[in-house]
């Protein structure tokens, strides 16, 4: 494949304008608001993104090359199709649903990150365990999209593909480094936009291809290979429901997400943006099923690609990138791989922000320097940053089975953080004895379900197993959805029954050893108002929250639920009083 100095030029031109971009937004952040709140300024925007910024950095978010490439890719598959494309669906209605539920409890009671309201009501250990699963599927997330940035660069421009994963991590964490979610949320929007715009400019040329035949016909009719539409047969009923909860369950508890949710400036505002990204996400997914569709209605041995075709040789996961190249025009190619290229920022910065956001805030101040002042959190924030991405980058360039991490990392979100959002957020009496139990049985259970993408055998062989090519056995059963729902069933039955043996004097007060019933105010636990030791702040200090402004770190909180459960405490009337 020859050399494409064109392509190359339309890469770096593009990729200077996001860097502008991002940098114009990082000194747009620098002159909002107060030294005082510049490290919330960086995680949370200062808490006055609009409707239209906001709008686009969420649908941004999910819109990435993972979503672009593997819709296209669902589509194209033989034997799948368009029946399998679940993530367009599966992630709108995630965010219809994060948006009805979720979205106001959240940001109303002035959450900086996903893990506060855990910290809040569980403490600052678990909220350490819940970082784990967190952190782990931001950063296989971004290193899987790394990577299938690398090789989509690849096939278009015969250029090396580790300078292109490096280049491309580079620019993303460079404008992270020093924009935070300003710069991520502008530079958003024209990513969003040449997404859009270069994926339905190429289109019509690569449908008008003499190689191609009408996809209205091989939508259901067999010609070059199965019917682009797809079906879902008896047997894989119950792993489509399982992938398709997983999906829609899965895709609201990540701090990606309710980075966008706690940044609007009302609870109101967070729910709109959601429904707003919900259809973006349906409408750009239409110019990748389109290409999955002429992907699937193509006859390549009429083209320069040649035989075997993309699925003979493996390359099926490619297919967007390979309609590009062989189907389009030039200068048309290049506009496709523009949007690749944005579509694959547009996520990997998202989730380097989040996961630096949740260590800077969560682990670091909260949990070791409560007293870390705030030009100390935002330099832990641009060392993570930075340490994050080039982690990213590492795994992208090293690991020959980054899918597989992000496959298992995004199941343990789902399958452990799911449910405990869904307790401390609408289930009143849950406490940390219950929240470990259900982080560890739907641990063991995700785990002793395998995982074929990691060559790992199950333990537990559920109805309907059956062996693969590799003598990897595959789960017909709905297990990770068991798992989760084990793990939601536990946490309340577990913090119930500890509760009941303490006050009832079944177990004596000095086996609390976690100060989750017996013992609410001592020095390990979080006092549930304040998020830090009582001894740092009293209750008389916190401000309320003003959906129009910045808050300043030591007046995050204000959870009038908290205060009317703790209601016994002589401290908490005399602040309800002032």
């Amino acid at each position: 494949m020859a050399f494409h100095l064109e392509g190359l030029v339309a890469i770096v031109v593009f990729y200077l304008a996001i860097l502008a971009v991002g940098i114009w937004a990082a000194w747009k952040t620098k002159n909002t608001g107060s030294e005082g709140d510049r490290s919330e300024a960086i995680i949370v925007g200062g808490r006055d993104i609009g409707l239209l910024v906001g709008g686009f950095t969420m649908t941004a978010t999910w819109v990435g090359g993972g979503y672009i490439n593997g819709t296209a890719e669902a589509v194209y598959v033989p034997g799948y199709g368009l029946a399998w494309a679940q993530a367009p669906i599966g992630y709108a209605l995630s965010l219809v649903l994060g948006g009805l539920f979720f979205a106001k409890p959240m940001r109303s009671k002035g959450y900086v990150t996903m893990l506060d309201p855990f910290q809040q009501l569980y403490g600052k250990r678990m909220g350490g365990l819940l970082f784990i699963p967190a952190l782990m599927g931001e950063m296989f997330w971004a290193a899987a999209i790394f990577s299938a940035l690398g090789a989509t660069i690849s096939v278009i421009i015969d250029i090396n593909v580790n300078i292109s994963v490096i280049i491309s991590a580079l620019i993303a964490t460079m404008y992270t480094l020093v924009g935070g979610l300003y710069s991520v949320a502008y530079t958003d929007v024209v990513q969003l936009f040449c997404i859009f715009l270069g994926l339905w400019i190429s289109v019509p040329f690569a449908m008008s291809h003499p190689a191609v035949t009408d996809i209205g016909l091989t939508a259901v009719h067999h010609v070059h290979q199965a019917p682009w539409l797809g079906s879902v047969n008896s047997l894989d009923i119950y792993t489509w429901l399982d992938n398709f909860l997983l999906l829609t369950l899965g895709g609201i508890p990540w701090q990606a997400y309710f980075q966008r949710v706690l940044s609007s400036s009302s609870a109101t505002y967070a729910q709109v943006l959601s429904f707003l990204a919900a259809f973006g996400c349906l409408v750009m997914a239409l110019p990748a099923v389109l290409i999955g569709a002429i992907g699937a209605s193509t006859a390549w041995n009429e083209t320069e690609y040649g035989v075997p075709d993309p699925m003979s040789k493996k390359e099926a996961d490619m297919i967007l990138p390979i309609v590009l190249q062989y189907l389009c025009p030039v200068y048309i190619s290049f506009f496709g791989l523009g949007a690749v290229s944005a579509a694959v920022m547009s996520s990997a910065d998202s989730s380097i922000l989040s996961a630096s956001s949740m260590f800077a805030r969560n682990i670091y101040q909260l949990s070791f320097r409560q007293n870390a002042s705030d030009r100390e959190i935002v330099w832990v924030m641009r060392i993570t940053v930075f340490l994050f991405g080039a982690s990213a980058t590492a795994m992208a360039l090293l690991a020959s089975s980054v899918y597989g991490l992000w496959y298992l990392s995004s199941d343990l979100v789902y399958i452990i953080i799911f449910p405990q959002l869904l307790c401390v957020l609408f289930i009143k009496g849950t406490n940390t004895y219950g929240a470990i139990a259900g982080y560890l049985f739907g641990l063991v259970l995700r785990i002793t379900g395998g995982e074929p993408y990691l060559y790992l055998q199950p333990l537990i062989y559920y109805p309907g197993c059956y062996p693969d090519e590799n003598n990897i056995y595959i789960q017909r059963f709905p297990f990770k959805t068991l798992a989760m729902l084990t793990s939601f069933f536990t946490n309340i039955i577990v913090s119930y029954l500890a509760k009941y043996l303490f006050e009832s004097g079944t177990l004596p007060p000095k086996l609390d050893f976690l100060d989750a019933v017996v013992a609410r105010y001592s020095r390990e636990h979080m006092d549930k108002a304040t998020l830090v030791k009582s001894d740092n702040i009293v209750l008389n200090e916190l401000a309320p929250v003003n959906p129009r402004h910045s808050l300043t770190l030591s007046s995050t909180f204000t959870n009038k639920e908290a205060f009317n459960y703790v209601d016994s405490s002589p401290e908490l009337s005399n602040t309800e009083d002032n």
